[in-house]
């Protein structure tokens, strides 16, 4: 199949580019010379002023961007967005047939634990229709390798820690949960008949600048400046293997250029969920450091120096009291754990919010 090629670069499509961990990860990839094309609907789940910030930084002017056009960017001669919905098949294949794609890595999903309590329907439209869709492109136009977004949340109601990819995972605790354990699913399903190399990423709570603003980093960070009282789930008796974002991004990077094999020692009467006799794989991409969130809570009271007024809440439905995540999987097969101390990572997210927020 030819492929799309400037200059012989590579072409990554990077789905929910104007999103967190999209736009840091597009950042990434352009800086290591791969041509980049993003794809986003930049929906109004939150402030759309934020997403359209993200894009400012990688040179997409608002201004320019229409449905399904190619926004060329003015600060990366290799990047283009297009402003796409997951839900528009047509449009979605479209977008593979003009560039053949070396690699996909698909982030865009409709996010949230306490919103799928809210509004279920959308979880349904975008995560499981919307990666139906881009599996569907994947088996007529064959990339490489497909990456795709998973979370933590689908360990669930699992209480042997740290969470391990050969866990069983049958269990979740929301809709969001059981949206991208199904994702994991359909993903091996099209890794067994089609062939296609589909590696799963299970982040844990992901966190840094430009993040999302119902994430806890953003909601404690606002409200401690602003003098407002923060919500504390479980009294405090909790515990996440927070993941500073640049952590994240090298692990998806280091990740594109090894696509999933199938396990040679695969046992189906045993079989290892985070592997196959497909070229399939999970890892988890997280800290293996969990840190209880009123630890979390005084890194972030120290970098703004202000003290949170805390209001002690019970354990909110769908949440889970800890994560940790087991790495071992990451180590071994891409040399890599993720780093930053919570301290650090904080203060850079601290930095960048006073900066896009100033008082």
């Amino acid at each position: 199949m030819q492929r799309f090629r400037k200059n012989n670069m590579e072409t990554i499509l990077v789905t929910g580019s104007a999103g967190f961990i999209g736009y840091h990860t597009v950042i990434n990839l352009l800086k290591q010379g791969y041509r980049v094309i993003g794809m986003d609907n930049i929906n109004d789940y939150y402030d759309v002023d934020l997403k359209y910030g993200r894009l400012k930084e990688t040179g997409i002017a608002r201004e320019k961007i229409h449905w399904a056009e190619p926004v060329e960017s003015n600060r990366y001669e290799n990047y283009v967005f297009h402003r796409l919905d997951l839900q528009d098949n047509q449009g979605v294949e479209n977008l593979f047939q003009k560039y053949k794609f070396d690699y996909v890595i698909h982030l865009a999903a409709q996010a949230g634990v306490r919103y799928s309590l809210i509004n279920p329907y959308s979880y349904v439209d975008s995560n499981l229709k919307g990666f139906l869709n881009i599996l569907e492109a994947c088996r007529k136009y064959s990339p490489r390798h497909l990456l795709y977004a998973s979370s933590s949340s689908v360990y669930g109601s699992n209480t042997k820690i740290p969470f391990s990819e050969k866990d069983n995972v049958d269990h979740p605790v929301s809709l969001y949960a059981a949206t991208k354990k199904s994702n994991e699913l359909m993903a091996h399903t099209y890794s067994h008949l089609y062939q296609i190399p589909t590696t799963g990423l299970r982040f844990f709570t992901v966190y840094g600048p430009w993040g999302r603003p119902d994430m806890a980093v953003f909601l404690f960070t606002k409200a401690i400046r602003d003098g407002q009282p923060i919500k504390v789930f479980n009294n405090g008796e909790m515990m996440r293997d927070f993941t500073y974002i640049d952590d994240v991004v090298e692990g998806i990077s280091r990740l594109v250029q090894k696509p999933a094999t199938p396990n040679s020692a695969f046992n189906s009467n045993n079989p290892d969920p985070a592997s196959s006799d497909a070229p399939y794989r999970l890892y988890n991409i997280g800290k293996s450091g969990p840190e209880m969130l009123m630890d979390f809570i005084s890194a972030i009271e120290r970098a703004l120096n202000k003290k949170a007024i805390k209001n002690m809440m019970p354990l909110q439905a769908g949440d889970v009291e800890k994560t940790w995540a087991d790495t071992q999987e990451l180590e071994k097969n891409i040399s890599y754990i993720p780093q930053t101390s919570i301290n650090e990572g904080i203060q850079e997210f601290v930095d960048w919010y006073n900066q896009f927020y100033p008082q």
